[in-house]
């Protein structure tokens, strides 16, 4: 359980670092005027400084759903960190898909709590995405892996129920020709 803590608090660190160095490198600009930027590839990718009130990629932006989505978010990554922990020494890959989940949740809670808003600065400009931030990324990756290790887990399940199912068959051919074989010996010896 260790690790899975030190790779919650690592993700943690590294989602607060990066919205340091936002603010401290880059000047916010409130709407509508456009805000700070600093192209990395100019029209594909930036750098910008953004405040998003609400929810994931601008969404639940009204004071009152900021609370609703905090409160299901503190919701779920308690039931989230449950599950970890009663799975601990189950997969790995469930496990570091749960740490992801759970390390950008709590990176983005702690702006919300802190600041009333979270600071976004990923800008994908080629594909006119919401901009956002290195939680976002986490909590989006560690969905992906978490659907990807339940569908392998889920896959792993059914080929052992198969093989079992398999094995049972088998040993029921073998016992079905050995009381055949025994009636067979039985009929020899009674002639």
């Amino acid at each position: 359980m260790l690790v899975w803590l030190m790779i919650i608090a690592g993700i943690i660190c590294f989602d607060q670092l990066s919205k340091w160095l936002t603010v401290i490198n880059l000047e916010y600009i409130a709407p509508p005027l456009e805000p700070d930027t600093i192209p990395i590839i100019k029209d594909v990718f930036h750098f910008t400084y953004v405040r998003n009130p609400g929810a994931a990629f601008g969404s639940f932006d009204e004071p009152n759903q900021r609370w609703i989505f905090m409160s299901i978010s503190s919701v779920a990554i308690i039931a989230l960190f449950v599950y970890l922990w009663f799975n601990r020494k189950g997969s790995k890959l469930l496990c570091f898909s749960l740490s992801m989940i759970i390390g950008g949740g709590l990176g983005n809670m702690i702006d919300r709590c802190a600041l009333k808003y979270v600071i976004d600065m990923l800008d994908f400009r080629l594909i006119d995405f919401a901009i956002f931030n290195v939680a976002d990324s986490f909590v989006c990756v560690g969905v992906g892996l978490f659907a990807f290790a339940a569908i392998r887990e889920e896959i792993r399940l059914m080929k052992k129920e198969k093989a079992e199912k398999l094995k049972a068959k088998h040993e029921s051919e073998e016992v079905r020709e050995e009381i055949e074989n025994n009636e067979e010996n039985n009929i020899e010896v009674n002639n």
